[in-house]
């Protein structure tokens, strides 16, 4: 079994990783499923990272830049469900958290769907508490914010 130590964390660069990036997401956020497109702009605005143990492609994060006077990051690890529990997510959370901070962020916060009882086990778990739940317009999915105590 591989150690966390063997994960690498890498920018998603070119069409090929943009696709793994893609690929772990909607898996994980099925209501939430990009297409190419919405990758490619996606990597524009934000910090997008994906996440390999050898070569075999286990997770991927998010990080959107510090924004408004409060200067709040978004930041979220996802990791494949049959590689949990391997301090992967922890150590792409801490990968996310420690970019957002070296941007500026006093605040950190992440989404989770409301049916992902994994993610919200495992933000708890980062230190994260629940501030909002909500649906998005035109959608039936209920979502989940919480913030970094």
């Amino acid at each position: 079994m591989a150690h966390v130590s063997d994960l690498r964390i890498v920018p998603v660069d070119g069409e090929a990783m943009l696709q793994e990036w893609r690929h772990v997401h909607n898996v994980i956020v099925p209501p939430a499923a990009m297409d190419l497109g919405e990758v490619r702009k996606r990597s524009r605005r934000y910090r997008l990272r994906n996440a390999y143990v050898g070569d075999v492609l286990v997770g991927c994060s998010t990080v959107r830049p510090p924004a408004g006077e409060d200067a709040v990051a978004t930041v979220i690890a996802r990791v494949l469900p049959e590689y949990r529990g391997h301090g992967y997510g922890t150590r792409l959370f801490r990968h996310g958290l420690a970019y957002a901070r070296v941007l500026g962020a006093k605040v950190i916060e992440t989404c989770v769907s409301a049916d992902n009882e994994d993610g919200l086990r495992f933000a708890k778990a980062c230190g994260f508490v629940e501030t909002d739940r909500y649906v998005v317009e035109g959608g039936p999915d209920l979502w989940v914010d919480l913030r970094l105590a």
